[in-house]
C-alpha cells in the first residue's frame, strides 16, 4: 500500500506566458515533494507582483506521459509545478 498523494495537471491552454509543459497538461503524477512557497512566474512575467504559491515536484511514469510510445513504461519524469496548475487526479476533467 502507498501514501502516494496523486494529482493532474489541468489540461488547459491559456494564452500568454505559461510555465506549464503542455506535453504534462492532463497527466497524473504523484507528489515527490513540496517546495515551499514561490512567486507566481506567470504574474511576474507581466510585472506584476507574483503571489506566492506552492510548487510540487510531481513524478510521472513515462507510460503516463508517452503512452504506448514510451520506451521504459516505468521510468519516470519529475517536473516542477504549481500548485494552481494541480487538481486532485480523481476529479473530473476534460479529456
Amino acid at each position: 500500500m502507498t501514501d502516494r498523494t496523486y494529482m493532474r495537471v489541468r489540461h488547459d491552454m491559456p494564452p500568454g506566458h505559461v510555465r506549464t509543459p503542455a506535453y504534462l497538461r492532463g497527466k497524473i503524477g504523484w507528489v515527490e515533494r513540496t517546495l515551499g512557497p514561490f512567486p507566481n512566474p506567470e504574474q511576474l512575467a507581466y510585472r506584476h507582483a507574483g503571489q506566492p504559491l506552492p510548487l510540487m515536484r510531481l513524478r510521472f511514469t513515462m507510460a503516463e506521459v508517452w503512452g504506448n510510445a514510451a520506451d521504459g513504461h516505468q521510468d519516470t519524469i519529475d517536473a516542477e509545478i504549481y500548485s494552481h496548475w494541480l487538481e486532485p487526479a480523481d476529479a473530473p476533467h476534460a479529456p
